[in-house]
């Protein structure tokens, strides 16, 4: 018989189980390599707290995994796996590249910038609107369609750059630069605080915007009906039927939610760090959301905490390639996927016994209950 564990098993021990586990593994192929992994690990870590500049670029990516990583969780409580928060994302650029390029030569800053979160939330939801329709109309497996929407939204990006966005006589597929109005400060004046430098590091505004978007689903999920309905939804869709719960509008306003929140993310590159719409800007992100809400547990606590560790193996992986050469960018990938391989494939490892483990001391407390009461 399956025995419930403890939350503190469940969302702690066993995710730290598992990460332990890939760095153990990671440190393997170190030594394939010959390098020490001790040492390795200390430039991982180093690069990414060490100094301010570090914690900065930790943190900046971090902004972008959370955005993400919300996304993935969202759709993953109403039951659908959205692979499309790269394409959301990218496509939510288009927004905020909008919302800048109109309003930057006019206002400030902080009026530019509730309309291109508007403006990237918009076209996020949008771009998840098709494949969610085709899910709860026609059947289409989410999975598939997001995918083929990430390969669209790169075509429709390079088509909107080079022909409709592209300054003239510039060869570079990318907006022009935006004016002080379609920037966002970055947040030296936060690490000044503590006596320490940013640097050159991107780190901005946009991150208190990612922590808002999180008590925001943790709000809508746990304390709303909407987010009871979302729920039940993916849990059981046969029950919220016949509980009067219409699967079709929540499957719909769901991946509306999730898409808009990938579509977010585009406010920390673009609007936050480039100051103009490029190619590409993503770079993955969306992907890496996949494992951040797994390894998260689809709960905004863990996917900060996940997403923050995902920051620290890309800065700190950018650092220790430097430090160490014979330790290319390649392994660094190959590192995150053991991390992913472990926090998500063979997420249940470890439960099996741990579940034996607290059945037999629950036997054992409840005989030893029983005796003192004879």
């Amino acid at each position: 018989m399956k025995h419930e564990l403890p939350k503190w098993v469940d969302y702690g021990l066993i995710p730290l189980l598992n990460l332990i586990t890939a760095f153990l593994v990671a440190g393997l192929v170190v030594l394939l390599v010959g390098e020490n992994p001790v040492k390795a690990a200390y430039l991982l870590v180093r690069g990414a707290f060490g100094y301010g500049g570090g914690i900065g670029y930790t943190l900046f990516y971090a902004t972008n995994f959370i955005f993400t990583g919300l996304s993935v969780a969202v759709a993953i409580h109403c039951g659908l796996f959205n692979i499309g928060s790269e394409g959301q994302a990218y496509v939510g650029g288009i927004g905020v590249a909008a919302a800048c390029l109109a309003l930057d030569r006019y206002v400030p800053w902080y009026v530019t910038f509730p309309f291109a979160v508007l403006g990237a939330a918009a076209m996020g939801a949008a771009w998840a609107f098709i494949p969610a329709w085709l899910q709860a109309r026609r059947g289409s497996h989410v999975v598939i369609t997001t995918i083929m929407f990430n390969f669209i939204a790169s075509a429709l990006m390079i088509y909107l750059l080079v022909e409709v966005f592209k300054p003239a006589g510039s060869m570079a597929p990318e907006t022009r630069t935006f004016e002080a109005g379609g920037q966002i400060p970055k947040l030296d004046w936060l690490f000044n605080l503590f006596g320490s430098s940013l640097g050159g590091a991107p780190f901005n505004w946009s991150f208190f915007l990612a922590l808002a978007c999180c008590y925001l689903v943790w709000l809508l999920i746990w304390r709303t009906r909407l987010g009871y309905e979302i729920r039940t939804t993916g849990i059981n869709p046969t029950a919220a039927v016949y509980a009067g719960i219409p699967p079709v509008r929540t499957v719909v306003i769901a991946m509306l939610i999730s898409g808009a929140l990938a579509g977010m993310m585009a406010i920390n590159p673009v609007m936050g760090d480039q100051a103009r719409l490029q190619e590409s800007f993503p770079a993955g992100a969306g992907f890496v959301g996949i494992a951040v809400s797994l390894m998260g547990r689809n709960h905004p606590v863990g996917i900060i905490l996940a997403a923050i560790l995902f920051g620290m193996l890309w800065q700190g992986g950018a650092e220790l390639a430097f430090d160490m050469p014979k330790i290319s960018r390649d392994m660094i990938v190959v590192i995150q996927g053991l991390v992913i391989l472990f926090a998500g494939a063979l997420e249940h490892m470890y439960r099996p016994a741990l579940s034996r483990a607290f059945a037999r001391r629950q036997v054992l407390s409840a005989d030893q209950a029983a005796r003192e009461g004879v």
